[in-house]
This record gives C-alpha cells, sequence and structure tokens, in this order.
C-alpha cells in the first residue's frame, strides 16, 4: 500500500441555504477543492450523505452529483454512516488511492435540512438507531443522550455547569470563524438556561443542525515538505442498543477506532496536538474525549474547566467551534472535521489557527456511537 495526502479542501458556510439546491452546494465545495489542488481529471467521487432519500426523497447521489460536477462518466459511490458517514466515505477514498487502483478521487459530503420541517429533522436525526426496537419507542436522538448524560453526572459526580463548557469553548472557538454557523461566544448562564430539549440537556448543548457541504481531494503522497498525509485510520461499531452494551457510559466503537488509528499511526496520544470531537451533544463529546484516551473516566469535562490544564496538555480541541458551533450537516460533517484539520495543519486555519501543530485528529459517530471513524493526520 502506497502512501496518500490530501491535496485539496474545499467547504461552504454551514447554514440555513433556503436558496440553494443539494447539488449546487456540492459543487461549490468539489470546485474549491479541485481548485486548491490544482487538479483537472479526476478519476472517482466517494460522497456522503444521509438525509437526501428521506428529506429530498432522493436517491442516486453519485452520479447527480458527478453531472453536477461535470463529471459525468467518472466513477461516483454514495455512502451512508449517519453522521459519520463523511470520514467513512474518506477513508474508503483513502484506500482506493493507497491500493493504487486511482490516483486522484474527490471526496465530498453535503446534506440540507433546510427543506424539512423541524418534526421531520427529529425523525432524521433519529433514523441512526434501529427503527424496530428502539425509534418506534418515540424516544430522540437527544432523549437517549439524556439518559447517559444524567447517569453520567450520578455515577461520576460531575455537574451539569462542567460539562456544558465544553459548548462554551467550542463557542469561544468559532467566533470569526468564516464558515461557523454560530459564529459567536455563549455564556455558561445563557446555555444553562435555554429551554430543555431532553431533561437534562439544554438546547444550546445540542450541535447546530444545518445546510454544507465539504470536500477533499486525495492523491499518492509525494513526500515533499508541509504536504498533509493520511498517518492513520480506522471505523469499527458496536452494539446498536445501548441497553445491550456492558456500560452505557463506555463508547467501545471509539475505544477500538482510536486504539487502531493510532497504532497504524505509529504514535501516542501524547502526539496529537488537535482533534476535532463529535460533539452532537456535550455529553457525547466529553465521553467520547475519555475512551479516547485524552482524559481519565469521569474527568473529561476538567479539559475545559480550566484553562491551565488545557494548556498544559497542549491539546486543541474543536479549534472551529466543533457539531455545536460550526455546525452540524450531519452526513457532510466528517468531512468538514478532516477539512479543518487539513486547515490547522498546513497553517490556513486564520483566527482559529494554534501554534504549529504537527497531528491531527479527527472523531465521527454514527447513532449513539454505533459506528466510529478515528481519521489521524500528519504535516510532513
Amino acid at each position: 500500500m502506497r502512501g496518500v495526502s490530501i491535496a485539496g479542501v474545499g467547504l461552504t458556510q454551514v447554514s440555513e441555504h433556503w436558496e440553494r439546491s443539494l447539488a449546487e452546494l456540492f459543487v461549490e465545495a468539489a470546485v474549491k477543492a479541485v481548485d486548491d489542488a490544482g487538479v483537472e481529471d479526476l478519476e472517482a467521487i466517494y460522497i456522503s450523505n444521509s438525509g437526501a432519500p428521506y428529506i429530498q426523497r432522493q436517491l442516486n447521489l453519485g452520479a447527480m452529483m458527478a453531472d453536477g460536477l461535470g463529471e459525468a462518466g467518472v466513477p461516483a459511490i454514495t455512502i451512508e454512516a449517519g453522521a459519520a458517514g463523511g470520514a467513512v466515505a474518506f477513508q474508503e477514498g483513502v484506500k482506493a488511492v493507497a491500493s493504487g487502483l486511482y490516483d486522484r478521487v474527490l471526496v465530498g459530503g453535503v446534506e440540507k435540512v433546510s427543506d424539512a420541517t423541524p418534526e421531520e429533522i427529529a425523525v432524521f436525526l433519529s433514523m441512526p438507531e434501529d427503527q424496530e426496537y428502539t425509534a418506534y419507542t418515540g424516544i430522540t436522538n437527544f432523549g437517549l443522550n439524556a439518559l447517559i448524560y444524567r447517569y453520567y453526572m450520578e455515577r461520576f459526580g460531575v455537574r451539569q455547569e462542567d460539562i456544558a463548557m465544553l459548548a462554551v469553548r467550542c463557542h469561544e472557538h468559532a467566533e470569526g470563524c468564516p464558515h461557523a454557523m454560530y459564529p459567536f461566544k455563549l455564556s455558561l448562564e445563557r446555555i444553562l438556561s435555554s429551554p430543555m430539549e431532553a431533561d437534562p440537556i439544554h438546547v444550546l448543548e445540542c450541535s447546530g443542525i444545518g445546510d454544507g457541504a465539504a470536500a477533499v481531494i486525495i492523491q499518492p503522497s509525494k513526500g515533499v515538505s508541509g504536504e498533509v498525509e493520511v498517518a492513520g485510520y480506522s471505523t469499527t461499531t458496536d452494539l446498536t442498543h445501548i441497553t445491550e452494551r456492558p456500560d452505557i457510559l463506555t463508547f467501545e466503537a471509539v475505544r477500538r477506532a482510536s486504539d487502531k488509528a493510532l497504532r497504524m499511526a505509529g504514535i501516542s496520544r501524547g502526539d496529537v496536538d488537535v482533534v476535532e470531537l463529535h460533539d452532537e451533544t456535550t455529553i457525547t463529546g466529553i465521553i467520547s474525549l475519555e475512551d479516547m484516551g485524552f482524559a481519565e473516566k469521569g474527568k473529561g469535562a476538567t479539559l475545559f474547566t480550566g484553562e491551565k490544564l488545557a494548556e498544559e496538555r497542549r491539546l486543541h480541541v474543536n479549534t472551529f467551534g466543533g457539531l455545536k458551533a460550526r455546525g452540524n450537516p450531519v452526513g457532510a460533517t466528517g468531512l468538514y472535521q478532516i477539512v479543518e484539520i487539513v486547515m490547522q495543519l498546513k497553517g490556513e486555519a486564520g483566527r482559529c489557527q494554534v501554534d504549529k501543530p504537527e497531528i491531527g485528529l479527527a472523531q465521527s459517530i454514527g447513532g449513539l456511537a454505533s459506528t466510529c471513524a478515528i481519521t489521524i493526520l500528519r504535516r510532513h
């Protein structure tokens, strides 16, 4: 298998793009990535999307997006894995280049939820859960998050004020970010006084669901200085029903995927400078950090309650605001995370830039962590 690098990236602002179609969003991000890479002839396209079959009644996105991009005739494959779909599609594109099958691959994610009513969006967000045994009860994805949130506070004696600090930090990082959906600060008091989404989760502890598209161009590594290489990756799964898991406060898929990706990259957790975290809710982000090994069990919130601790660890989390403030265009979210890691490693993150990062990790989950994809990128 040969080394793989990212030659170009592109994205749209996460927002409510009422006037734009699914294809228009995808094409904007894809053209930006193609221009950034300076390539002309694509050999394959991988597309991540979750909501189009339900929201737009649209199937066959592979051909549709290839046509929109003026690349009809190129192999185009659609991949769906809930909010992990963007990262899973990226990893499939990486495998295709690493194996020698293709030399220039475009991987893009796109989602447009503003075509749906709030009730339809709630149904859509619950679709990654088992419809026969879980979703039929009427529980939402935020309701499932609420169950583990309350149990987490009881078992570890952690205050909600500490867990919610993840949302405060995300909004601090998103301030002024051009592609963020909510690029402004929010106080802890404002977050914890917002209406309940699913007790004890407040609305402003949940990710901002929005429209958007992100894309990358993948090619064989050239071994030149400054190149962003794919160092390690892994996708794993867990039991779909949280009631069947040995411990509902442990995301086994996250543990397994991060262990495998770190081994593949040949690095330790202490080598990671930047993490783009799947914070669909504050509690999802906190447990994910713990199960990736960046914090002890029950101590994840301490990374956000003290500036000194975060500084000592030199671990930068959700530098563009994460799902909470940059926004969560579900099927495209994993690609946004990867594009943001690339921007950090190349020193192109603008006001969100951290000091000389060399290794970044993106964590994406589908459902309540029944799928997890970890991607590790490294600056050559």
